[in-house]
């Protein structure tokens, strides 16, 4: 009797440990992953109630659970005036979301011993090395003072936009008056300047606050994609091909999307008083055909664009600890390290930041249903991701669009997706 009591507490506890993690992504039914397809169907209506109502032109979305994908569909058009439909296979400029893939090809030069995370950034870019912080800004003509910095930025700083860099073109009036006197952009296509020349150029000018002392959006990352290629002697686009693209299968991502897949690029709409507009320029300088257009300035912090199952295999490798299709990048350890809180109390609304990473804390989880320890971000251009390492889940949604309804369609998606769940 103790033996068949003991048998049948053993099968109790396998039928509690989570499902394994498939090491690639595969197509499956909603069932097989733990979700309701009733429910899930849920999103199909709501797309296109969304579409139908002016809200979007398109979008597409990608679940996938345990390796297994369960939603991977596009709706709506990637022209409203000739009813062309938007493809699942689309090419979307993915802006920021290139950010995470810039802070693993640096994990994984860190894993090389090529630097420390708390290493100066002076030690590798000798421009940075008299720092200063701006102190008063005269709005007027763009003058202002600085005071010396406290201590030197690090390469931790810079992954965790603690540095004190801000952003050029998109940030603090204070920081685009400055960074537009010494033409330092946000990256998205430079073909005047050479990424080495506008880093050294920035690295002389003042940073918006003390490092460490406040979390900041900035030209973090493209630093960092400068740094990629003083360590690894390569180009970042070059960096990018042989190291993490090409191994992971990851074919339709570019900083320069080539001739044969330009028909893929995917339109570009804002919304205005009359509806919906494709629009071929944005902030009145972007050309939105830039991902076309030869270029050799690479931006860490922006500059990509790709599909989403490429992202999706990208995301699924970190969800493995750093491995994918028998492919590591990066130890398992490092994945924690990036995926956990490393700004400390620095405020970041609900949640905090890691390496590359915002970080969904206990109190985050309690306003969204993203459980503790989800990481994501996302890109300008409205596209987003998340990874919840608690429900084994990678899930993304692309548009290509700028509404005033992109923050209710972003949180009903959140919604949609985690009311699915059915185990």
């Amino acid at each position: 009797m103790k033996r068949i009591s003991g048998l049948l507490l053993l099968l109790s506890l396998a039928c509690q440990q989570p499902a394994p993690v498939n090491k690639t992504l595969t197509q499956a039914s909603a069932e097989a992953a733990g979700f309701s397809a009733q429910r899930i169907a849920r999103l199909d209506s709501t797309f296109s109630d969304w579409v139908d109502n002016g809200w979007m032109n398109g979008a597409v979305a990608l679940i996938a659970r345990n390796g297994k994908i369960v939603y991977h569909k596009a709706t709506g058009y990637n022209n409203l005036e000739t009813k062309e439909p938007l493809v699942a296979d689309g090419i979307f400029r993915i802006a920021s979301q290139t950010k995470a893939i810039t802070s693993v090809a640096v994990m994984m030069l860190w894993e090389e011993g090529k630097f420390q995370l708390d290493d100066p950034i002076s030690k590798y870019i000798p421009a940075f090395a008299n720092e200063t912080v701006l102190d008063k800004f005269n709005a007027k003509d763009t003058t202002y003072t600085t005071v010396p910095a406290k201590r030197q930025a690090t390469i931790r700083d810079l992954l965790t936009h603690t540095s004190g860099l801000g952003y050029a073109q998109i940030g603090s009036p204070e920081a685009n008056a400055i960074y537009a006197k010494h033409n330092i952009t946000a990256g998205l296509y430079v073909d005047d300047s050479g990424l080495d020349e506008a880093m050294k150029r920035l690295g002389s000018l003042p940073l918006m606050h003390q490092p460490g002392e406040k979390w900041t959006y900035g030209l973090n990352t493209d630093l960092l994609g400068y740094l990629v290629e003083i360590w690894s002697g390569m180009s970042l686009d070059e960096f990018f091909s042989k190291r993490i693209f090409v191994p992971l299968g990851m074919h339709d991502t570019y900083f320069n999307v080539p001739e044969a897949k330009a028909d893929r690029l995917v339109n570009f709409y804002q919304e205005d008083s009359t509806g919906l507009k494709v629009q071929d320029k944005v902030f009145d300088i972007l050309d939105m055909s830039y991902p076309l257009k030869k270029k050799e300035y690479f931006s860490g912090g922006g500059g990509l664009s790709s599909t989403i199952y490429d992202y999706a295999v990208f995301l699924q490798m970190l969800l493995n600890n750093g491995e994918y299709n028998g492919v590591r990048l990066l130890a398992r350890n490092t994945v924690r390290i990036m995926t956990m809180n490393q700004i400390n109390d620095l405020t970041l609304g609900d949640n905090k930041f890691g390496l590359g990473f915002m970080v969904v804390t206990e109190k985050g989880s309690a306003m969204q249903p993203h459980r503790e320890g989800t990481y994501s971000w996302g890109g300008a251009f409205s596209t987003t991701y998340w990874v919840d390492p608690q429900e084994k889940m990678v899930v993304l949604l692309y548009r290509q669009m700028w509404g005033v309804h992109d923050g209710e369609i972003n949180d009903k998606f959140n919604t949609l997706v985690y009311q699915a769940l059915n185990d």
